[in-house]
This record gives C-alpha cells, sequence and structure tokens, in this order.
C-alpha cells in the first residue's frame, strides 16, 4: 500500500514539499486506536529506542550502586547537544565506575547544534567520545557491564552479553523476534533492529503501563520514562524538540526522536503510545506527525492541544525574517 501524506511543506501559496508517512496510536493494551498508512512496515527505531537499551542498566541495579537519579537516567536514554552539561555528566557517570572516555567505543563527533558547535570550536582543539550525542547511552552501558561484571570490551558488538541482554527486553517490550535478519548497524556502533511500527508503539505503552512486564522490568520501565520526564534537557537539549515537548506538557509526555524520520512517544498517565516514521526520512516532518497526533490526545481546544499543534504547524522564515511558507501536518492526522 502507499502510504498517505502526511506533511505538507509550502512557499508562497504552492507546496513545495509533501511527505509520506506511517503513524499509529495503541491504549496500554496495545489495542489500535488510530493509524495511518502501513503500520505494519519494520522500521529502524534507531535512538527512539534508547529507553529500551536502557533497562539493563536500571535492572541489573547499577544505577542504584552508582547512585544515579533523574538526570543521569535521562542522559543514558539522550541523544543529547554535547553540551557541555551533557558531556560533564557523561563523564561523571564513567567515573563512578572508575572508567574514562577511552572506554566509550561510541566514536566521537562535534555537535550537531549550530550554538553548541561553535562554543566547541572556540573551546576545544576535538572532540571526545564524551561529546558523541549517544555518550549517555554508552556511559549507561559501561556502566552496567561493570556492575554485572561483563568485560566492557566491544559492549557494541552483536554476541556481547550486554547487546544480548538489550535485546532480550526489546523483544519482550515489542513482541518482535529481533536477530542477525533485522539487524543494522547504527551511528554510534550498536545493533539496531528493524521491528513493526505498530510493535514499536506497544513496547512504549508497555513501558508506561507494565502491562504484560514481570514486576523488574516494569519498574524500571516507568522509572525510566520518569526520569526523562523531570530532566527533559537532559534527554536531548536547548530548543531540542523532545525537549521542548516534554517542557510543553511538563510530567505528562515522554518523547524521543531517532535517525530517519523516526519519532515515539507515549503519554504514561493513559498508557496512550504513538509511533510515527516519514517515509523519506525527514526529522522535520517527523517532529510535526508526532507533535500533531500528540495534540489529539489532549482536550480540544486546550492550552496544551493548542501548544503541540502551534510545534506542529508553524511558519518558516528566511534569513530577513519574512515569512516564506509553513510546515503542515494534512487532515489524515488531525482533521
Amino acid at each position: 500500500m502507499q502510504n498517505p501524506v502526511t506533511v505538507e511543506v509550502t512557499r508562497g501559496n504552492q507546496v513545495e514539499s509533501a511527505h509520506r508517512g506511517l503513524a499509529v496510536i495503541v491504549d496500554g493494551d496495545g489495542a489500535v486506536m488510530f493509524e495511518a498508512g502501513d503500520i505494519a512496515t519494520a522500521v529502524f527505531p534507531r535512538s527512539a529506542c534508547k529507553a529500551m537499551q536502557a533497562l539493563p542498566l536500571v535492572e541489573s541495579g547499577a544505577a542504584d550502586a552508582y547512585g544515579f537519579g533523574d538526570r543521569e537516567l535521562a542522559l543514558a536514554c539522550s541523544s543529547h547537544n554535547g553540551e557541555d552539561a551533557h558531556v560533564e555528566l557523561a563523564a561523571s557517570m564513567l567515573s563512578r565506575a572508575g572508567r574514562d572516555a577511552g572506554t566509550l567505543e561510541c566514536g566521537a563527533h562535534w555537535s550537531f547544534d549550530e550554538a553548541t558547535l561553535i562554543h566547541q570550536a572556540r573551546t576545544l582543539e576535538r572532540p571526545t567520545a564524551l561529546h558523541n550525542n549517544c555518550s549517555g547511552k554508552h556511559s549507561g552501558f559501561v556502566c552496567a557491564c561493570c556492575h554485572i561484571g561483563y568485560d566492557p570490551k566491544g559492549y557494541v558488538g552483536y554476541d556481547h552479553p550486554l547487546q544480548a541482554d538489550i535485546r532480550g527486553a526489546m523483544e519482550s517490550l515489542t513482541g518482535a523476534a529481533l536477530g542477525h535478519d533485522n539487524c543494522g548497524t547504527d551511528g554510534c556502533s550498536i545493533p539496531t533492529y528493524a521491528v513493526p511500527l505498530k510493535g514499536l508503539a506497544h513496547g512504549f505503552a508497555r513501558m508506561a503501563t507494565g502491562t504484560g512486564l514481570e514486576p523488574v522490568r516494569a519498574r524500571a520501565s516507568r522509572r525510566l520514562l520518569d526520569a526523562c520526564m523531570a530532566e527533559p534537557f537532559y534527554v536531548a537539549g536547548t530548543k531540542r524538540f523532545c525537549t521542548r515537548l516534554m517542557q510543553a506538557v511538563p510530567g505528562k509526555i515522554f518523547a524521543k526522536t531517532g535517525a530517519e524520520g523516526v519519532f515515539c512517544a507515549v503519554l504514561p498517565d493513559t498508557g496512550v503510545s504513538i509511533a510515527v516514521k516519514c517515509e523519506d526520512g525527514s526529522t522535520r516532518a517527523a517532529e510535526a506527525m508526532i507533535a500533531a497526533l500528540l495534540a489529539r490526545q489532549f482536550e480540544k481546544d486546550s492550552a496544551e492541544q493548542a501548544s503541540l499543534m502551534a510545534m506542529a504547524n508553524h511558519s518558516m522564515r528566511n534569513w530577513n525574517g519574512m515569512h516564506v511558507g509553513d510546515v503542515r501536518v494534512t487532515d489524515v492526522l488531525f482533521g
């Protein structure tokens, strides 16, 4: 089937770009409340599933052993800007396990955020692995290994016992079988698995409600979601969309982006979970999609709905500040 156009970008009075996508909303039991496009399509969640990947850190007792609070757990689920506070906290996490940046296997890169990149260029000769947007997640991986007794060396590999633990956790949440056949390599070098979009949404619903999960996993799941909602800056950073969504309705929304147009969100109080994929990989379109579908979950004409719809439908301005067009969701998502 052909996925519908979910987002349009205008210039003047013409549609300049149209983005096709697939989206699903499920309740706490996994029942489909809304769907658009082929929700059985397997997609790579990429960074959208970092909260799932952080489960061994909490379930093993490592988070408690190293005294991690909400900020550390949020960073373990993050794709951060590499701002000073992010880098310092990742280093602190590693130091509590007796490790440093040399243990990280995520690689190094300059920040993707312009303001942070300029700051880094002025203050650094070159970035380290701590500046990688995934350094919080990888610091969590290293800490989990050290506490459990796994050798951290090679922790990014498919056959490492930590990755086997993560694979098992994700299977229990999404209901998908994960293995070599649906495995790719993520930008930070760990395995990433293609799962049906509906299963991805259901996995986050399970994390929010604990339905069908063992008590330890249910508690760990909710603890991670709550930490991210409590400390949204550490999930992404200044002006980032994940952070802005969670700040728009404090304590009510968990949201996490992934590369190539994937976005997931859940309302823990109700267990309602959303997953979207922009077919062409556009982050701009995925952001509009997730904001519109979140807006559907709030009372009509409420301040929460208005705030979220303003993030879904917004104007574009050129370098002189002139209004040149708009990003808008179609009636497929919010009629």
